[in-house]
């Protein structure tokens, strides 16, 4: 199977002994997990916990805190080759290892970092990201309804959140709720919200097309008493600590996509050449031929973008994303990948044909998760806003 030899894009030996690793880690202990999560919808918890083992927990965390203390790009090349893998763990790696852990680190309190991040680093606590909401997708922000209202030194908090990934099994969900409705986008706050918070419950746990095993769910808080020292940067400072992150989040998920792209073409590949036909390998078709070249093709142009836009972003200062012309960019990649891999898995099947469309073949897995890469974490028709709204300025 294809490992990239990262070296011809500029980056580091290290970094490519960092990939390595992942990548047989991840090929002889989370690949064989695959099937199990996809048919059953089942969380291996204990494998997820366990990853502290070979410290691939707290990668962005300093290791003051018990962390690894990598670098972005770093995280990033552990995120493609973990994904090649078993990419629906890999996406749940993002969301705790990342999206979660890596905004309190860059935002959250002294005090607050030397309470949560060794947990993250020890498999102790698994984070999510509760952002969305019944009301709220695209305009996460503007429309969020729930609210965190301030009473002595605690916040009370009521709503509901949904589609939130990893939500049943967290610890410390990064929440999002607005403490002055008056405001808008700017009356929200982020906390570091503890699950074991009398009034916290899950709704209910919603089945998905992909992504199957790594659990997504509604949740609801009701008067959810927090402590004012949740705060992860100051009140009414939500936005800044959801755009401090925002591009390097979007070109970390790039990765993911690269890795689910390319299993989608080897596979193909080697579908393509086992498989006969009119007493011959249908790869030695020149219709089929040009499905693989076209993957590959994609593929080649997530790799260079994604790869550029990492050594852009891994340096990020606190609070300099979420705008400007690096904003626009990462936002195209995102949209680039998302179309790209969307191509890639589809040509996937159609080389795979009628088994391609059998709901356990790995091909049909890997389309599954490729949609929601259109979808989550921004819709593809966001993404053109924010590029457009660059180019217009």
């Amino acid at each position: 199977m294809t490992q990239p030899d990262l070296q011809k894009y500029g980056f580091s030996e290290e970094q490519q002994q960092v990939y390595d690793m992942v990548y047989r880690y991840a090929r002889d202990e989370l690949y064989p997990l695959c099937e199990r999560m996809d048919r059953e919808d089942w969380f291996p918890e204990e494998q997820f916990r366990g990853l502290h083992e070979v410290g691939l927990l707290g990668t962005s965390i300093p290791e003051d805190y018990g962390g690894q203390g990598l670098g972005f790009l770093e995280q990033c090349f552990i995120a493609e080759a973990m994904s090649y893998w078993n990419p629906t763990f890999g996406a749940g790696w993002l969301g705790t290892d990342s999206i979660c852990a890596h905004n309190i680190v860059r935002n959250a309190s002294d005090e607050l970092k030397k309470e949560l991040l060794p947990g993250f680093c020890d498999g102790s606590i698994i984070g999510a990201l509760g952002m969305t909401e019944p009301g709220a997708g695209s305009d996460a922000l503007g429309s969020m309804a729930t609210t965190a209202l301030r009473v002595g030194d605690h916040y009370v908090i009521n709503g509901r959140k949904m589609f939130i990934t990893m939500g049943p099994v967290a610890q410390v969900i990064l929440l999002y709720a607005k403490t002055d409705p008056d405001k808008g986008p700017r009356g929200v706050s982020a906390f570091a919200f503890d699950t074991a918070t009398e009034g916290f419950k899950v709704a209910q746990k919603l089945p998905k097309m992909g992504w199957r095993g790594i659990p997504t769910a509604e949740l609801v808080f009701d008067d959810c008493r927090v402590p004012a020292d949740r705060l992860v940067g100051p009140e009414n400072g939500g936005v800044g600590v959801l755009m401090s992150g925002l591009n390097m989040e979007r070109v970390m998920m790039c990765f993911h996509m690269i890795g689910v792209a390319q299993r989608a073409l080897d596979i193909s590949v080697e579908y393509a050449q086992q498989r006969k036909q009119f007493g011959k390998a249908i790869a030695e078709f020149q219709l089929v031929q040009g499905l693989l070249a076209d993957m590959y093709t994609d593929i080649q142009s997530m790799r260079a973008l994604s790869y550029q836009l990492a050594k852009e972003v891994h340096d990020l200062e606190i609070g300099g994303g979420g705008r400007g012309e690096i904003h626009m960019r990462s936002s195209a990649a995102m949209l680039h990948a998302g179309r790209a891999l969307m191509r890639v898995v589809d040509n996937g099947v159609q080389v795979h044909g009628g088994t391609g469309y059998i709901l356990e073949s790995e091909i049909n897995q890997l389309y599954r998760i490729g949609k929601l890469m259109e979808i989550g974490a921004g819709t593809n028709q966001i993404r053109q806003v924010i590029i457009a709204e660059e180019l217009l300025k």
